[in-house]
């Protein structure tokens, strides 16, 4: 499929594919079988600069538009699904302190995160909330300058190892979006602490895990947009995410087809290719259509939230509905025509299968996605 791809664009998806097949993949297995948090993988994005890819040039990014970073995510996803989630949690999170952030906390902080110097998070996933985040208890009640934030956090990404959290906190006791405010916390604030890490089904390399604030005073300089106004920060921050993920997704699925159409030259059963049996023929006509089909919504989504509008993404929901759903089928028909040995730690089949299934929960689960999308589309939200 040919997307017309600028020089630049081709050049970042070259640095994407060479920094996955060189340095990623390597690692991805030790890191899936060990949970260990793959420092090494993002030293070496940042080296290539794309730590900070999608902040301006003024605050030491690259300026990269999003189609750049879904084709960049894209590549890496296919080296180390682990280190492409930290990856655009970071982009992310560095976003909202981009839209919501004084010039001051911009100046101060976005050109560490751009070099990769510090490792941002975002923190609105609670116990009794889920991803509903207009249920969000966590508290920050004003104290002269500062807030005083009490509440906890659960299946952060990057929870021990992240230095700033972009939080979401309830300001004020005003219902739904209006109550809710965006605080930029650091690691070192007082009260603050980390809990369980979690060893999950797959993506075990994220550090998701617990946060604790415990009468946390947080200067008020560390707001993100204007108190109450979260929803703007949330969007911005959550255009990424979703757009982050789907290009995980579309990844692991690349990936598993091309695993598919080598296995099926290679493997001979009674005297000829696997290949040419048409019951293959089937899986890999019906995977390469889903891959091309998430590519060009993918594609186009990002390309339409370049410059958003005000509300809700749009295009990133349906990118991100699409994408991880349908990664799901891919990779489930990839270890399928794999047989036996696609059930065994001897192919990545078997990872990718266990990785894509957490897609479907990060960034909004597959069913609260699916009500939004169709309450906006209906026509019901405010």
């Amino acid at each position: 499929m040919d997307f017309n791809l600028t020089e630049q664009q081709k050049m970042i998806q070259d640095t994407a594919k060479d920094l996955s097949l060189l340095e990623l993949s390597s690692r991805a297995v030790d890191t899936d079988n060990t949970g260990l948090f793959p420092w090494d993988a993002l030293r070496a994005l940042a080296e290539a600069d794309l730590m900070g890819m999608l902040l301006p040039p003024a605050y030491g990014g690259g300026g990269a538009d999003l189609l750049s970073y879904v084709i960049a995510v894209e590549e890496l996803a296919k080296g180390c699904t682990n280190t492409a989630l930290v990856f655009v949690t970071h982009l992310a999170a560095a976003h909202g302190v981009l839209v919501g952030g004084s010039e001051e906390l911009k100046k101060e902080l976005l050109p560490v995160l751009a070099q990769g110097k510090r490792l941002a998070a975002w923190a609105a996933t609670e116990a009794n909330a889920g991803s509903n985040v207009l249920a969000v208890e966590t508290s920050a009640k004003s104290d002269g300058n500062n807030y005083i934030v009490n509440g906890s956090k659960v299946y952060i990404t990057s929870a021990e190892e992240a230095e700033y959290y972009v939080t979401v906190a309830r300001t004020s006791p005003a219902p739904g979006p209006t109550g809710l405010s965006a605080l930029l916390i650091n690691k070192e604030t007082a009260g603050f602490s980390t809990g369980r890490r979690f060893l999950r089904m797959g993506m075990n390399g994220t550090s998701s895990g617990e946060l604790f604030f415990n009468d946390c005073k947080v200067d008020k300089k560390n707001l993100l947009g204007k108190e109450g106004g979260y929803m703007p920060v949330g969007m911005a921050m959550a255009t990424i995410g979703l757009l982050g993920v789907a290009a995980i997704a579309l990844g692991v699925s690349q990936a598993s087809l091309d695993l598919c159409l080598k296995y099926g030259k290679e493997r001979v059963i009674n005297g000829q290719p696997l290949g040419n049996y048409q019951g293959v023929q089937f899986l890999v006509s019906e995977m390469s259509v889903a891959v091309d089909a998430t590519r060009a919504l993918l594609y186009s989504a990002a390309v339409a939230q370049q410059n958003p509008q005000p509300g809700l993404p749009i295009a990133a929901f349906k990118a991100k509905l699409f994408a991880t759903e349908t990664a799901l089928q891919v990779t489930d028909k990839a270890l399928q025509m794999h047989g036996g040995t696609g059930y065994t730690k001897e192919l990545p089949l078997e990872r990718y299968y266990r990785d894509v299934r957490g897609l479907t929960l990060h960034f909004s689960p597959t069913e609260p996605l699916k009500e939004t999308l169709g309450k906006a589309l209906m026509g019901l939200l405010p």
